[in-house]
Parts: structure tokens; C-alpha cells; sequence
């Protein structure tokens, strides 16, 4: 299943990087794409480590909408160097961002995605190990005058875990950074 959602992410951002290839002065549809890498904690918890896109477009409000799809996990944070437990996180993540023109945005997100935790002892295959993602996020972003964007969030998971109903280390509050590199964008 693992396997399958990381093909799946991989193959939509290749589309995304080969239309942006292609992209014409004419062609309005696609003239911003960053990517990068995104730090999570979650309050009380583990570190999470990942990459994350960002895509937005004139002909979709005017640039206020944003569509994000990241993929963060303790296999690049807590669990690098500990036992900490291995978990992923896959999420598709619409948002609107205020005052887009300017180089400061506030913004909030709907995060949807699928949890996946790894206890790796089939002793622990009785508990609940992954669940739906629902969560929201507000923060503010800060695009450079370099190509590189700074977006500083906090948000609360929907449907947090308890260990007996979802799993046990999807906590509710959590903060996120992302830092991009403007792969694309329209002059």
C-alpha cells in the first residue's frame, strides 16, 4: 500500500515537472511550482521529516488557491537515530493564502491523507497502525526575493488516535516548516 501511494505522488509531480517543461509564455495554467522539504513536530512527540509541492495559478483565483502534496516522516526525524516509532505521512493539501501579491501571507489549509504507522513486532498487530488524515492548518508565509519561500504553521489533526480507536502516535496538534525553491514561475 506504501509502495503504491509514493508511485502515485511520484508519478503526479513528474507530470507536473514534465508540463512545466513545456509551459509557454501562452500557457497561463501553470506559471508557479515550489518545492522543498517540510519539518513537522507534533506537540508532545516525534520529529517528522519530508519534501512538499506547492502549485498555484493565475486561473485559479487569482493565485490565492495553492495545492500542496507532501509526504513527512520519522524515518528522516526521530526514527533516523533512535527507535522511535517509523510512521508516514501522505497528504494533498488545498489552501488559501491572503494578500498572495505581497511577500507576506497568512494562509490555511485542509490537509487530506492516509497515516501509516510501522511497529515492526507482530506483537503490536492488534493495534491500530493507520488512518485517514484530516486536519487544519494556519500560518503565515514569507516569499524571498531569492527564488525560496518560508511557511510557518500550526494546526490540530481531526481525528487523532488514541491507541485502541486509530493509532496511538497520531497526535492532534502539530507545527509544521516548509522551506521551497521556486521551480516555476510565470514573469
Amino acid at each position: 500500500m506504501t509502495k503504491k501511494l509514493i508511485s502515485s505522488i511520484l508519478f503526479i509531480v513528474s507530470v507536473l515537472f514534465l508540463q512545466a517543461q513545456n509551459a509557454g509564455p501562452k500557457d497561463g495554467w501553470l506559471p508557479e511550482l515550489k518545492g522543498g522539504f517540510r519539518i513537522q513536530k507534533a506537540q508532545k512527540l516525534y520529529w517528522e521529516n519530508g519534501f512538499a509541492f506547492d502549485f498555484t495559478s493565475p486561473k485559479i483565483a487569482d493565485r490565492s488557491i495553492h495545492l500542496g502534496v507532501s509526504y513527512v516522516t520519522t524515518r528522516l526525524g526521530s526514527a533516523m537515530s533512535s527507535n522511535a516509532i517509523k510512521q508516514d505521512n501522505f497528504l494533498i493539501s488545498p489552501g488559501y493564502f491572503f494578500r498572495h501579491q505581497k511577500q507576506f501571507q497568512p494562509f490555511t489549509r485542509l490537509n487530506l491523507g492516509y497515516f501509516h504507522a510501522d511497529y515492526e513486532y507482530a506483537i503490536f498487530d492488534v493495534l491500530p497502525n493507520s488512518a485517514f488524515l484530516f486536519s487544519l492548518d494556519a500560518g503565515l508565509s514569507y516569499e524571498f526575493k531569492a527564488p525560496i519561500t518560508l511557511n510557518l504553521s500550526a494546526g490540530y489533526n481531526l481525528n487523532s488516535g488514541t491507541g485502541t480507536k486509530g493509532p496511538g502516535t497520531l497526535y492532534p496538534v502539530f507545527y509544521q516548516m516548509s522551506i521551497y525553491y521556486t521551480i516555476l514561475k510565470q514573469k
